[in-house]
């Protein structure tokens, strides 16, 4: 574990802000009395041992012993008291992102509905009605996306997902992929430059779920990324390794937010405040499929200047 993951674990107040719970049900502060009770236990061991054991040695190998298993067993509880913490925040995140996304498009379809079926359709041009369809298409899509992920979460966490791999070529991948984006980009004036090495390896990897991952951070690049903005994508092969790069000069994401940017139904703040559609699943996809490719991802990025994701897959 990394140094600043400990220190965010010993931070209790902290970890009961995220878990959205009382200071007296968080794990870490269970876990704080555990100690104190496993202190005041050895103690006590102590002293009954030298009052009626002879032997040094074997007062402190009971003393060890009662240690190690009440130490244990706070482990066990701790670490069931946590997830119980972390399945509740997510739940509670589950149901207010899912419903904040579902009623945006549902309010926008029934109010198109409506109209189209008030039988004053005959009064407004018919571009006016292709306008209505298109809002009634592009709703039923937003709709359709955050269902997908959903599924996409759950079979991921099920270990249901089988992968087909086969010999792809990511520069094609990811070029097919910038052809799809562009009327999106065009459309939030954000130009995107890709740059790769030439005669890039081809890597064995599952196909639909490598575009799945690309689509991802793709998709994130341009919708945080300010009207006239840039997105950078790099590919380039090292040790046996190829690296992705992709860089915007986008909001940002906040210091004390990015640790937890691979969670469930995370959206950090600045995020929400651009008022921009998400479910808060995209990145967690993104580093399950790498991490089922044998790859790793990470990131860099400062609040209002923009973030830089990178991921490495096996060449072989």
């Amino acid at each position: 574990m990394k140094p600043e993951n400990i220190l965010s674990q010993l931070n209790i107040f902290g970890q009961c802000k995220q878990y959205g719970i009382s200071f007296w049900q968080c794990p870490q502060f269970l876990f704080l009395i555990m100690g104190l009770i496993n202190i005041a236990s050895s103690l006590t061991a102590w002293s009954i041992g030298n009052k009626f054991i002879d032997s040094p040695e074997a007062v402190i190998l009971i003393v060890l012993s009662v240690t190690v298993i009440l130490f244990i067993i706070a482990f066990i509880i701790v670490q069931s008291f946590d997830k119980l913490a972390q399945a509740n925040r997510m739940k509670s995140e589950f149901i207010s992102i899912v419903s904040h996304q579902l009623r945006s498009p549902l309010t926008n379809l029934k109010w198109a509905l409506d109209f189209l079926t008030s039988g004053n359709g005959g009064m407004i041009s018919e571009e006016k009605k292709v306008e209505y369809y298109k809002t009634l298409s592009e709703n039923a899509e937003r709709m359709g996306e955050l269902i997908d992920n959903l599924l996409i979460v759950s079979r991921m966490e099920q270990g249901k997902i089988v992968l087909k791999k086969e010999m792809i070529s990511l520069e094609e991948l990811i070029r097919g992929l910038i052809h799809d984006f562009q009327p999106f980009a065009t459309a939030s004036n954000v130009k995107i430059k890709f740059k790769a090495e030439d005669k890039m390896p081809k890597i064995f990897a599952d196909p639909y779920q490598v575009k799945l991952l690309v689509d991802n951070l793709l998709n994130n690049a341009i919708r945080y990324t300010k009207n006239g903005g840039m997105v950078e994508i790099g590919l380039s092969s090292r040790k046996e390794k190829l690296f992705f790069e992709i860089k915007d000069s986008g909001v940002g994401i906040p210091k004390e937010d990015q640790k937890y940017i691979f969670q469930k139904f995370f959206r950090a703040g600045n995020a929400l405040k651009q008022q921009t559609q998400g479910s808060g699943l995209g990145l967690y996809i993104a580093k399950s499929v790498v991490a089922s490719s044998g790859g790793k991802i990470n990131f860099k990025s400062e609040e209002g200047k923009g973030s830089t994701f990178w991921f490495t897959l096996p060449i072989k």
